[in-house]
């Protein structure tokens, strides 16, 4: 996830300061698994609902708990559909 899109992250660290990495040397940062799932979060508000970074800001502090379940949902969803694509490839196949 964040090799595609470790240039956000670094943006998003001044704005969303839960997004925290500690940094190594060279300038190297080390994500913990806190700050992956807050990255998802940003992007999930920013990128795939069209939010502004002040928005996303907003609905973090007003509904984390339920904004987490649901991408949780989100991606479980994902991995079911690319499944079923997946079978349904192999069973073309056969015919």
């Amino acid at each position: 996830f964040l090799n595609r899109f470790w240039f956000v992250s670094v943006i998003w660290e001044k704005e969303f300061p839960n997004i925290s990495p500690r940094k190594a040397g060279r300038g190297i940062r080390q994500y913990t698994k806190e700050d992956i799932e807050e990255i998802r979060l940003v992007y999930h508000l920013v990128k795939e609902r069209g939010m502004t970074l002040q928005g996303a800001r907003d609905t973090i502090k007003r509904e984390k708990g339920s904004t987490n379940k649901q991408i949780e949902v989100i991606e479980r969803l994902k991995a079911i559909r690319d499944e079923i694509q997946s079978i349904n490839k192999e069973l073309n196949g056969l015919v």
